[in-house]
């Protein structure tokens, strides 16, 4: 029989390709635990769950090399979107509490009740392509309690479409927008919850004249 206090894990390699996660990370889910165990009594599942605890970890393989060390194999969660302010998305619009801060690059702002995060991302993903044919991006799409949809563009248009008709409500916007032309910076929103047409919202013009004197 060995004597478990002759060979304690001592030694942590972590492996994987990682922007977020550190060994410090690792180190601090382990310390999280009760006791670590030796090379032989260690489980090896009680390490993973406390590794997989991490909220950038989407998966942990984990393990042991004689006679002291902890291999720790991760996968990160590859965040797409903003959540609902403090919360992110991942490419299966799984939620995480990964630190938003710590994002490389600006992500798209995502909004809906709970459990709705995978239908308002996949919207996105049919909605984008589209408004890139004009020229425009969604910088926050908006799924609230009522289930109206909402987007805010990156030239700072709201569109505000409600809870049917989606895709022919988007249709109307383009042929709006396209007619509008060089007046299209003054509009603050459209609603087009309408079964025809669209109310649009004006910015006043002094207020785009001092925009225009600022620049």
């Amino acid at each position: 029989m060995w004597d478990d206090q002759r060979l304690p894990l001592s030694k942590i390699v972590l492996q994987g390709k990682l922007e977020y996660v550190t060994a410090d990370d690792v180190q601090a889910a382990f310390g999280q635990i009760d006791h670590i165990g030796t090379f032989m009594s260690q489980d090896i599942d009680v390490l993973q769950q406390s590794v997989e605890a991490l909220p950038w970890v989407a998966h942990a393989a984990i393990r042991k090399q004689w006679p002291d060390t902890v291999k720790v194999f991760l996968t990160e969660h590859q965040p797409v979107a903003i959540w609902n302010g403090n919360e992110l998305l991942d490419a299966n619009g799984l939620v995480f509490n990964g630190d938003v801060g710590l994002l490389k690059e600006e992500k798209v702002k995502l909004y809906g009740p709970n459990e709705t995060g995978p239908e308002v991302l996949q919207t996105y993903r049919d909605l984008r392509p589209k408004f890139q044919t004009l020229g425009l991006a969604i910088s926050s799409l908006v799924l609230n309690e009522r289930r109206a949809w909402q987007i805010i563009l990156d030239n700072g248009i709201r569109l505000e479409l409600g809870k049917e008709s989606l895709d022919e409500r988007i249709e109307r916007f383009f042929l709006l927008y396209n007619k509008l032309g060089s007046d299209t910076q003054r509009i603050s929103y459209i609603d087009l919850r309408y079964d025809t047409g669209a109310a649009v919202g004006w910015f006043p013009e002094h207020e785009l004249e001092q925009e225009s004197t600022n620049d």
